[in-house]
């Protein structure tokens, strides 16, 4: 939205007419103004000390609170302060504060509409509270569906997303962590019109914001561990044109067998990690090696057989890698023995890395690069049949071969797309027909 078409400009302001209209009512009838400015002060400063922790901004319990609590009208207008005075990190700024204050507007006045059409101010006192779960949860489903279709219309408008895609999963995506913070919200109006009063309906926010800045610290740490392995990749695409969409390739099919052989989600994880980095030691490799078209001398396979080595040294450090750091370093041992760089037998191999070893020598077949065409992934699979038991792990090969069957091979990177370089030179010892990087 940095530069807004005519047509996301006029979306916006149609969708804060809208919310205007909504929210009128409130200034011409019997308004409690205490509690309207109660709830939007907190969810200001929500709003503010969401800086913090980035990504809390957007504090939904008050929120639905103020549609369980409050008239329509006079609800629509809690998300107001919070949303013209929060954060925004792109441009046109002005412009986005508005359309979040327009949107959440909308959205909290037809969840409250919801709300009350299914006798939810009623079921919220407390000999009833059970029976207000009905229309809390309706007014939620409300709120996340009026998200989701503002949110699809403005990606059609202003990014060009087409219409078919711009609301795929969008309410979906939404559901369940709004669904949360709307029982939050509940618990709030419950205590509200307690004989408690409105301050003790505020003492549900401590957990719920301490859960989410845990969530936020969890999120900031995983950006982070994302942020380590690009930077380490794009180094190596500078050296190897080819390793990028190679790498990625392998931490693809490295995740397909993880999920074969139930793998908790943690573990699979490390194990992407794995297949995309099992290549970085050829930062250490000298860059005319990689990019040799003629045959190697013993000695310069002898230096390029190195590479594991090098990058088992690179992440020995970096602790969130855990078992991927074996796997980079024992990814070109083999079964019986033949491989390298200490020559391990059978289990002595650790098993990420006889799971990367399968998938490294299937993206190696299926590739094309200047000394070899890509071979279907048939004609990979047979390969890799041929070779279980001496060269790789039989339990590995099959679960790549079932998840193949039934998902299909979709690479995400070719290596084409990654930068048109020419591709690398394999320092591996071909077995007929399967050689592996």
């Amino acid at each position: 939205m940095r530069s807004v078409p005519p047509v996301a400009g006029a979306y916006v302001l149609l969708t804060a007419g809208a919310g205007a209209l909504c929210a009128a009512p409130a200034f011409f009838s019997d308004t409690s103004w205490p509690a309207v400015a109660l709830l939007a002060c907190v969810y200001v400063g929500c709003g503010q000390a969401g800086r913090a922790p980035r990504g809390m901004g957007t504090f939904f319990p008050v929120l639905l609170a103020g549609a369980f609590v409050l008239p329509p009208a006079a609800a629509a207008l809690v998300a107001v302060p919070g949303a013209l005075l929060g954060p925004v990190e792109r441009r046109p700024k002005g412009l986005r504060r508005v359309w979040r204050a327009a949107q959440l507007a909308l959205a909290v006045w037809a969840s409250a509409q919801v709300f009350g059409a299914f006798g939810g101010p009623e079921a919220i006192s407390a000999p009833r509270f059970p029976y207000a779960l009905a229309p809390g949860g309706a007014a939620v489903l409300v709120f996340c569906g009026v998200l989701a279709v503002l949110d699809g219309g403005i990606l059609a408008a202003a990014e060009r997303v087409p219409l078919r895609a711009a609301w795929r999963g969008l309410l979906l995506r939404s559901l369940a962590p709004v669904a949360v913070h709307g029982l939050a919200g509940l618990m709030m109006a419950v205590l509200w019109t307690s004989s408690y009063g409105p301050v003790s309906a505020l003492l549900i926010l401590l957990p719920m914001y301490i859960s989410c800045w845990v969530f936020a610290q969890y999120q900031r740490e995983r950006s982070a561990h994302q942020a380590t392995i690009r930077a380490l990749v794009q180094a190596v695409d500078i050296k190897d044109g080819y390793t990028r969409g190679h790498s990625e390739r392998v931490g693809q099919a490295s995740m397909m067998i993880a999920r074969e052989l139930g793998m908790p989600d943690e573990r699979a994880e490390v194990l992407r990690f794995a297949g995309i980095l099992h290549d970085v030691g050829k930062l250490g490799v000298p860059t005319r090696l990689l990019r040799k078209d003629g045959p190697l001398t013993p000695e310069e396979r002898e230096i390029i057989q190195l590479h594991p080595e090098y990058g088992h040294e690179m992440v020995r450090g970096i602790g969130f890698l855990g078992e991927a750091r074996a796997a980079i370093l024992h990814h070109h041992e083999r079964l019986d023995g033949s491989g390298y760089p200490y020559g391990l037998v059978g289990t002595q191999i650790p098993e990420f890395a006889r799971v990367v070893a399968v998938a490294d020598a299937f993206d190696a077949m299926t590739s094309t690069r200047t000394y070899s065409r890509a071979r279907p992934v048939e004609v990979a699979v047979a390969e890799l049949e041929r070779c279980a038991g001496t060269q790789f792990d039989p339990v590995m090969v099959g679960a790549l071969v079932r998840a193949l069957r039934r998902e299909g091979w979709h690479p995400v990177v070719t290596a084409d797309e990654a930068g048109g370089v020419p591709a690398a030179r394999s320092e591996g010892v071909p077995v007929p027909g399967a050689a592996s990087l």
